[in-house]
């Protein structure tokens, strides 16, 4: 970052600095989030951490649970997949270089980029195999490489799809192998660049296999890119696996990522980072099942119809028939991982509900997220207060690492990608 960017971004800070107190986080969780009044800012309030690494350090479970390393010293990981013969696939992706066209993107470029790793990212998948059954791999492989910016994927059949930022690719598998070396077909092409905002495309298939579903973010925070960069994008896309043909499932969902089917009542569920620059209570990321044809109020509205003054021209016809999201996170929790836990390998009060890994806030004064929560859940919805599960991820101004996308293996831990620290975590029930 050159000296004038530097001078920029001293000067943002210093303006950022006012504003309102934030309020306890805990009144924007739940079914009815407290809503402040809002706060217009030319950026909003910051409080950027340094990554550190982990060192000889590890995260702290909660009480009943224990957590490893299942690998470390990678390369930027972001998401992770078990295959059924419990192959853990490790995607190590980071987003392709955004443009500048604005002083304040040089900025909020530099904002981002502290909040991430500075590895350079491998744009590849890695398989660790656990040929004992003890939980530990022992055996790492190449799986699949030059992708480009890739993060979801899932298997169907004997077809692997990966989301990488622009397309859904399809690739053949075979049960226990250790690499994938033919080329892919491109099933469907996604929005990428090139303006690439919001570029991690999460992805999952329906319990019958018929269709895929992917998450695809926003480009820009509320269309300050203008309205045509943000063609079928804020939505859910449903894409039918065999011949790639698809429509948009859900609309006005600024960032969904961590797509999961309930398991109860087989309902389609995600997690989404809202708007910044209203103020550091505004607006709450959240927790929600996700309805055919429904609009979620991006970027016109949120939370139902709270109407957002910075977007002209308004659309009140959109607005009138946005919907609330089921569950409020808290704000700039920053959620990317999601997993209904449907194993057995956790104590009995983790049974059925979801656990969601919250990477982290910078545009808040006090850091709020930063750590991996279990949503207790009743006849398929939330039904109770977030239970910390992983935290330790900051101490001060420091982080030692950053939990991203989520998974269970095959013996019901729990698997978290931790992007700053270069870690997959492993939870299992404490001994």
């Amino acid at each position: 970052m050159n000296s004038k960017a530097l001078l920029c971004a001293a000067a943002a800070l210093s303006l950022a600095a006012c504003g309102p107190d934030p309020i306890n986080p805990k009144r924007q969780i739940g079914a009815h989030p407290y809503l402040p009044d809002i706060h217009q800012y030319l950026l909003p309030p910051m409080h950027v951490v340094k990554n550190v690494g982990w060192g000889d350090k590890t995260p702290k479970a909660a009480a009943g649970l224990a957590v490893t390393a299942l690998a470390r010293n990678l390369k930027n990981p972001r998401s992770v997949y078990v295959l059924p013969n419990g192959d853990v696939l490790v995607v190590e992706s980071d987003g392709p270089p955004a443009p500048v066209n604005r002083p304040k993107e040089i900025v909020m470029n530099w904002v981002e980029s502290q909040a991430h790793s500075s590895v350079k990212a491998g744009n590849r998948i890695l398989l660790f195999r656990d040929t004992n059954g003890d939980g530990i791999p022992d055996a790492q492989f190449v799986f699949l490489d030059h992708l480009h910016s890739p993060f979801g994927v899932v298997l169907v059949g004997s077809d692997l799809y990966v989301a990488d930022t622009d397309a859904v690719v399809r690739f053949p598998y075979q049960e226990g192998q250790t690499g994938i070396t033919a080329p892919g077909t491109t099933l469907v092409e996604l929005p990428g660049g090139p303006i690439d905002h919001h570029w991690t495309k999460s992805l999952t298939a329906s319990p019958d296999g018929s269709k895929l579903y992917a998450g695809v973010g926003s480009n820009s925070n509320i269309t300050e890119n203008g309205i045509g960069a943000e063609l079928d994008r804020a939505a859910v896309w449903e894409i039918d696996r065999t011949t790639g043909a698809h429509r948009l499932y859900a609309t006005g969902l600024r960032n969904p990522n961590g797509l999961s089917f309930e398991p109860v009542t087989h309902t389609l569920w995600v997690v989404v980072n809202e708007r910044d620059e209203l103020g550091p209570d505004l607006v709450p990321d959240y927790l929600t099942s996700v309805k055919d044809g429904a609009f979620y109020g991006w970027p016109y509205s949120y939370y139902g119809q709270h109407l957002d003054p910075r977007v002209m021209p308004q659309r009140p016809d959109l607005v009138a028939r946005a919907i609330p999201p089921d569950y409020a996170l808290s704000s700039h929790v920053a959620p990317l991982g999601l997993v209904f836990n449907t194993g057995d390998g956790l104590p009995a009060q983790y049974k059925g509900g979801a656990f969601v890994g919250e990477h982290g806030s910078w545009d808040r004064t006090e850091l709020n997220g930063y750590k991996v929560v279990f949503v207790p859940f009743a006849d398929g919805k939330p039904s109770g207060t977030p239970q910390d599960v992983l935290t330790g991820f900051v101490e001060g101004d420091t982080a030692h690492g950053r939990p991203v996308a989520l998974a269970l293996d095959k013996q019901g831990a729990l698997l978290i990608a931790d992007d700053v620290g270069g870690t997959v975590w492993r939870v299992t029930a404490a001994r």
